[in-house]
């Protein structure tokens, strides 16, 4: 066997890395927090010139429909909507924004949870019943999940704020906070996908039967007034549902930004040391009045 040289390497025994668990920590909300609620506040901003555009657009829908505009009002309208595509288009960017910086929140929230029911916290809980009754997948699933999309994100974040409550702070308002939430955001999707799903579903039968009648009639005459009428209602009920939606758009974003607030606040409450520690802290440690604690 040959001797190794000096400076070459030599392989020792082997020796298992030890395990290091990963622990919880804490991070503040409020940068994300934030984010959320601006970008809720321009959703709903762009949600109400979208209404408004709506119905200032309705009563040339209905001339168009019955073919009472002329060449030069075809043109200009042509224009008019060329150049308030990207700004009807804009609510559909901000939802998708709202929802990316909401479920971050959500997911820094839950992870908070998890923290405050740990040793490591400063005032560590153990909860009458397990703080959470979903996997952590399910924060963004559930959202898109069929079927369970209708309670499971209401479950984890009344998960989140029974959790975050201080335990002598009552839920008081925040439960009517969080039921009035999940209701105006649940029917606001309803009116949007299902109110658009039944709008296509009626024109489609309708052509269906109009070809029908096309092939049974005499002589191939069509009468298309029944085919007027329907679509000047389908755009009155667009409008009509579109401002339904908006006014619940506008609920649920006030009742979740409350919300947010209030979940920040317990969760930094929770954080600051007990009163007992916070009287023999040294003057240069000891919280100042005004200024946040070392939680937020």
């Amino acid at each position: 066997m040959t001797q190794p040289y000096p400076g070459q390497f030599q392989p020792g025994p082997y020796q298992p890395v030890p395990y290091q668990p990963v622990l919880p920590r804490f991070r503040s909300l409020r940068t994300v927090a934030i984010v959320s609620m601006v970008l809720m506040g321009l959703s709903v901003v762009a949600a109400i010139i979208q209404c408004v555009l709506l119905w200032r657009s309705y009563d040339q829908v209905k001339r168009l429909v019955y073919g009472l505009l002329s060449d030069a009002e075809l043109e200009r309208g042509a224009r008019s909507v060329a150049g308030t595509g990207p700004l009807l288009d804009l609510l559909g960017y901000l939802l998708i924004g709202t929802a990316v910086a909401f479920l971050l929140w959500l997911w820094r929230a839950r992870d908070n949870v998890d923290f405050l029911h740990s040793p490591f916290a400063p005032r560590p809980v153990m909860p009458q019943y397990p703080p959470h009754r979903h996997a952590p997948g399910w924060v963004i699933g559930s959202w898109f999940c069929p079927v369970v999309q209708f309670w499971y994100p209401f479950q984890i974040v009344e998960d989140v704020v029974r959790a975050s409550r201080p335990p002598a702070r009552p839920l008081g308002r925040v439960r009517e906070l969080l039921y009035g939430w999940w209701a105006t955001w649940t029917g606001f999707w309803v009116i949007m996908v299902g109110g658009g799903t039944v709008a296509v579903v009626g024109f489609i039968v309708w052509v269906v039967r109009l070809v029908q009648a096309t092939d049974n009639g005499a002589g191939g005459y069509v009468d298309v007034y029944d085919l007027q009428d329907f679509m000047v209602h389908v755009a009155l009920g667009v409008d009509i549902g579109f401002t339904v939606a908006t006014v619940l758009l506008i609920v649920s974003g006030v009742a979740m930004v409350l919300l947010m607030r209030q979940i920040g606040d317990w969760q930094d409450e929770r954080m600051a040391p007990p009163p007992a520690v916070q009287d023999h802290l040294p003057p240069q440690y000891a919280p100042r009045p005004g200024f946040p604690t070392y939680g937020r």
